[in-house]
């Protein structure tokens, strides 16, 4: 059921819509880690000061250097861990797209939805992107306790994220936001499977970039498969 989901998706990959929503994810992804990594740049330069002094020591120089290269360190690395969860996050506001397109061709028959209000969707991005970004950022504590299974530990838990929020995503659309908490109970399992599949690409640089796509269009034929429908 989750593979012959995730081809469907992937044979709809060239749809307009979806390229559509890519190139508007990436775009509000790239420009939103560069306001981050400047304020981040910022802060640092606003707590450095010109010079650093501790009590009873005085002027500690070399503290105004260790301070900017860690900045920069962190500047550097910290979009690696974050383009992720950020894109997926972005990306979410436009599932009713990618959903929409998906459903149009595979599934005609089935009734007009009135969509889901731009402003609820903003609301559950903002929610879900704080959430993904929490939870690598704590991640990377057990990452380098039990750094042999760092990456079974980022797939476990993005593949839990990604597959309960896009689920819910996909199946409120249908059956409001209490019928897609109880579908979503029901078939935890699954959901949790079909997001780690999800999660795996995530480590690849640039592919990780499509995967949102791939999963919201995935995640809305495994929500009409659950429900009993077929394309």
């Amino acid at each position: 059921m989750i593979l012959s989901a995730f081809f469907a998706a992937l044979g709809q990959i060239g749809d307009p819509r979806f390229r559509s929503v890519l190139l508007r994810g990436v775009g509000l992804t790239i420009v939103l880690l560069i306001a981050a990594s400047a304020g981040a740049i910022w802060l640092i330069n606003w707590l450095s000061g010109d010079e650093i002094s501790l009590p009873w020591i005085g002027a500690v120089p070399w503290l105004n250097d260790v301070l900017n290269y860690s900045g920069i360190f962190l500047v550097m690395i910290l979009p690696v861990f974050l383009m992720m969860p950020v894109a997926s996050a972005i990306i979410s506001m436009f599932l009713e797209e990618v959903a929409q397109a998906v459903e149009d061709k595979h599934y005609p028959t089935l009734p007009a939805v009135p969509g889901i209000p731009f402003s609820e969707g903003m609301r559950d991005a903002a929610e879900f992107m704080s959430v993904l970004i929490v939870a690598n950022l704590l991640a990377l504590i057990l990452y380098a306790i039990f750094t042999p299974l760092a990456p079974f530990i980022f797939w476990a838990m993005n593949g839990f994220l990604l597959g309960r929020e896009y689920f819910t995503l996909a199946a409120m659309r249908r059956v409001g936001r209490d019928g897609a908490r109880k579908l979503r109970a029901k078939h935890m399992p699954t959901i949790w499977l079909a997001g780690t599949l999800m999660a795996i690409p995530l480590s690849v640089p640039l592919v990780n970039l499509v995967i949102p796509i791939l999963g919201a269009a995935t995640f809305t034929h495994l929500y009409h498969k659950l429900s009993g429908r077929t394309p």
